[in-house]
């Protein structure tokens, strides 16, 4: 260390430009994490807030948009009730529709439908819970919109009235729309297109004959690993987990798939960048190298000395950019979709770290190649 210690304080100006290049990336890094948690909580975080372990789908379904191109019957969800390993099987409606509140307010909804007294109810953190068939619980952040208690939406074309009469606890969307949650029976009677202005009646519902749901939500039996492969055999349906049912939200895989590319490219600038700099101030080093050889210094000293160069500037100046990053992340505005979360900043930011010291790695490994003699001018 002690001489990875003095070059750091000789060439101060260069370390630090380097830093400075290792340190915005290290903000970019964060910029993107940022943006890949925020995309995913605001594509997906309705979803993710569901005590769901599957989702069958109707057979050969489309996997792309799929919560909105499936149709499930009552013997699909028979068949789901009935089968081992499943405590719970309930159908679950899923809808993106256009409204306005009561005071002119265009909003857009997606409509999940459930069982009111079911698993997948949503806990509120103020209001009621689901029960009135013309009650709906709504995202939190929909307060923001000027929704609140006892606001009515109405539904376009439908001029179906609803009635808030709850929030969610946290935020809940699917395909980056707010996410409001109505008992599936008055989902079904706006699927079927049966409803009519004004707000849902009992009469209604009870003249209503239409079984069927977008999904069918499972929840297994605790420690349970059930084959869905062979269980969708008998019901006729396509099973994803909770996980791979996120690729099912409208846009989801694309854009994860784009963020998830530019971190990659990111990375590897990273590294060779890091490595460009250790192999350019590796050969400015080479006499230096080679008296130090000569008078006894061993190739593994001089790997590990150099080594811990690069992990000091890696480790301070990424330090430096997260901190930064996570600044300027705190600033961004509510509209873009932008969540710092620790875990995938600090993934991040150890896979910046040990990408540049392979890259460093890489480049000072000539250092055992040095020859000594170059010390006493053998090649002069």
């Amino acid at each position: 260390m002690f001489l990875a210690l003095r070059e750091l304080r000789f060439a101060r100006g260069r370390f630090a430009l380097m830093g400075v290049v290792i340190a915005l990336i290290s903000v970019l890094v964060v910029f993107l994490s940022g943006l890949s948690s925020g995309l995913v909580n605001d594509g997906v975080s309705g979803l993710k807030a569901l005590p769901a372990t599957a989702f069958a789908f109707d057979q050969g379904t489309m996997k792309d948009n799929a919560f909105s191109r499936s149709v499930v019957g009552a013997e699909q969800l028979s068949a789901w009730q009935d089968a081992d390993g499943i405590a719970a099987a309930e159908p679950m409606g899923v809808t993106i529709v256009n409204g306005a509140t009561d005071d002119g307010t265009q909003i857009d909804l997606t409509l999940f439908g459930v069982e009111p007294d079911g698993f997948l109810a949503p806990a509120v953190s103020d209001g009621d819970g689901l029960g009135d068939i013309a009650g709906i619980v709504v995202s939190e952040p929909l307060r923001e919109a000027g929704v609140d208690i006892g606001t009515v939406v109405t539904l376009d074309r439908l001029d179906l009235e609803l009635t808030v009469v709850g929030f969610t606890k946290g935020q809940a969307t699917f395909g980056h729309v707010d996410v409001a949650y109505l008992p599936v029976r008055t989902w079904q009677l706006i699927a079927a297109g049966a409803a009519q202005p004004g707000a849902p009646t009992a009469a209604q519902l009870d003249a209503l004959d239409f079984p069927y749901s977008s999904v069918v939500a499972l929840r297994a039996d605790d420690g349970a690993e059930p084959d869905f492969a062979a269980l969708d055999q008998d019901a006729d349906t396509t099973t994803m987990t909770l996980a791979e049912s996120f690729n099912a939200s409208p846009g989801y895989e694309a854009e994860t798939l784009t963020l998830t590319m530019i971190q990659v490219f990111l990375y590897a600038i990273c590294a060779l960048v890091v490595g460009a700099f250790f192999t350019v101030w590796t050969i400015q080093r080479t006499h230096d190298i080679a008296v130090l050889r000569a008078v006894g210094a061993s190739s593994r000293y001089l790997l590990r000395d150099s080594l811990a160069q690069a992990a000091i500037l890696l480790v301070g100046f990424t330090a430096v950019g997260v901190a930064a990053g996570v600044g300027m992340g705190a600033a961004m505005p509510d509209a873009m979709p932008f969540d710092l979360e620790p875990a995938p900043i600090a993934i991040a930011s150890a896979l910046t770290i040990g990408l540049g010291l392979l890259g460093a790695a890489v480049a000072v490994i000539r250092i055992v190649r040095i020859d000594p003699l170059r010390a006493l001018g053998g090649q002069r």
